[in-house]
């Protein structure tokens, strides 16, 4: 599996490549005022995609911690519930009767036995 993501990656990066050195071109990009600015295509596109990827990739980071700490406040909480009931357990009052025990039901014995 290990060798499959590899793979995948190579080819990515690859495909990348070839793109880059195919749109190595100059894109003029007007900003305020007269200002123009003139970029390679390739980095352009690899700062648009970052501006859109890491904000998601940020807000999912954090998602994920938050759900992470609220999972182990749980968890805390179910071991000290846990602990409180096996440390006391419930009190049984002293003038309540006690158990009767289940009556012993006769073993049939078979003659071929005795």
């Amino acid at each position: 599996m290990q060798f499959l993501k590899i793979l995948f990656w190579a080819l990515i990066a690859f495909a990348a490549a070839l793109f880059t050195f195919g749109n190595w071109k100059w894109v003029p990009i007007s900003l305020f005022g007269n200002l123009v600015a003139e970029v390679n295509l390739p980095i352009l596109l690899l700062v648009t995609f970052l501006a859109g990827f890491l904000p998601t990739l940020l807000y999912q980071r954090a998602v994920r911690w938050r759900l992470r700490q609220r999972l182990a406040a749980a968890e805390r909480m179910a071991a000290d519930l846990r602990a409180r009931d096996v440390a006391s357990p419930a009190p049984v009052p002293a003038n309540a009767p006690a158990p009767h025990p289940a009556p012993i039901s006769p073993v049939a014995v078979s003659p071929e036995v005795a």
